[in-house]
């Protein structure tokens, strides 16, 4: 069984505890707590040398050191602080850099509310389980054979014919009921090639979907999207070896992820709102009378800094859109500051939260938006952005890639 280490602060008396305890047990995992001792919480506390008034927060430091120093065993870390404590907050990151700098442990931070739900953990406890228990599955690096990838995302579905390495074919079309629209996927992909359903040797799931589509269509690897789209990400950008940060900007929530020789090892996602999500660039789009496809050249060619877009929110972000054309903002400016705006966004609320690391691979569809690369680029001082090819087909080919590892399927 899998163990993930518990850091936090406020989980019992909050009423998250059990819905922790739940989202892990759900993947197979165990959640343990630390050692410490009362004189040991003083010592850990003044070697850590961060200042802070919460005896809770304290505590959390014991236990990250008792993780580094090995006196605690553990396959993985789980940090979590109350999104209203902004102590909380900043000793969150100090501990998931401390224990990142001095063990090889994947680590996830999570900041909860008096709501939280065991679905909201779900996607991070399966992530943090399948890295440790499928570590020699995500070390892959070729695909062989014939294999299908499919993502069914919140708003697009993807699918991917891959053979020996290579992409062959493709399916991509908005996401209504999920396994009607992974048929046309699948139908696509396969168009012009020969090949057929009972022709392929395997196939990956990911994505919203992947539960309904895996076990109605007897997929071979049912796998969330994190650590899917980061292997997709890194094989596509031909950075397999050394360290990288994946972003994906997604219709409903985005995934920053970093990555070491292949394996995920940090990632964090959601977002406060719809206004830092791709959905906010295709209302945008919608409203400046332009397909999404014309959104990214419009915006490389105007300047953000004319058009005012700096709500969180997606209804007042629009509402500061529509002011700005009113005024006599230009098509050009207005487009560049939704794309900036985006990016600001998702700095201030994911990017702060990891330690970006060189070269930044962004995906998803939104990836295909120039203007957003670039403001994405800018917004961290100018660092160098890859996009790869098939960039917006990355979690299906991520599931195409890591089921190959799996061997031929059994027949059904």
């Amino acid at each position: 069984m899998v163990k993930i280490a518990q850091i936090s602060c406020g989980t019992e008396y909050s009423g998250v505890q059990k819905e922790i305890e739940k989202a892990a047990s759900t993947f197979g995992a165990e959640i343990v707590i630390p050692e410490t001792d009362i004189d040991y919480i003083d010592e850990a506390y003044e070697k850590f040398g961060f200042n802070c008034a919460s005896s809770g927060i304290r505590l959390m430091v014991a236990r990250a050191m008792s993780i580094v120093e090995g006196k605690s065993d553990a396959d993985a870390v789980f940090i979590a602080t109350c999104f209203r404590c902004a102590e909380g907050a900043l000793v969150r990151n100090e501990i998931r850099r401390f224990i990142q700098q001095n063990t090889r442990l994947p680590v996830v931070t999570y900041s909860f509310t008096e709501r939280t739900k065991a679905d909201e953990l779900f996607i991070r406890m399966e992530a943090l389980a399948t890295t440790v228990a499928r570590k020699s599955l995500l070390a892959r690096e070729k695909q062989e054979g014939l294999t299908l990838g499919v993502d069914s995302g919140s708003t697009t579905t993807k699918v991917v014919l891959m053979e020996n390495n290579k992409v062959i074919g493709t399916g991509w079309l908005p996401t209504t009921d999920v396994i009607a629209c992974t048929n046309d996927g699948i139908a696509q992909a396969m168009e012009g090639t020969g090949y057929k359903m009972d022709d392929i040797d395997g196939m990956g799931v990911t994505g919203y979907g992947r539960l309904t589509i895996g076990k109605k269509m007897g997929a071979e690897l049912i796998q969330e999207e994190l650590s899917v789209n980061s292997k997709g990400a890194v094989y596509l950008a031909g950075h397999q070896k050394g360290e990288a940060t994946v972003l994906d900007i997604g219709g409903m929530d985005n995934k920053v992820i970093t990555v070491n020789d292949g394996i995920p090892d940090n990632f964090t996602m959601g977002g406060i709102c719809a206004g830092a999500s791709g959905r906010f660039l295709e209302i945008t789009s919608r409203r400046l009378g332009v397909d999404i496809s014309e959104l990214g050249p419009l915006a490389i060619k105007g300047d953000y800094h004319k058009a005012l877009l700096n709500s969180y929110c997606i209804v007042f972000g629009i509402q500061d859109l529509v002011t700005s054309l009113a005024a006599g903002g230009s098509k050009e400016d207005v487009a560049a500051a939704a794309c900036h705006s985006v990016a600001e966004q998702v700095y201030e609320q994911q990017l702060q939260e990891i330690d970006v690391r060189e070269p930044l691979i962004q995906v998803g569809g939104t990836s295909l938006i120039e203007g957003l690369v670039e403001a994405v680029s800018e917004v961290l001082g100018g660092i160098n952005v890859i996009v790869p090819e098939y960039s917006q087909y990355i979690g299906a080919v991520g599931g195409a890639l890591l089921v190959s590892g799996l061997g031929k399927r059994q027949e059904k």
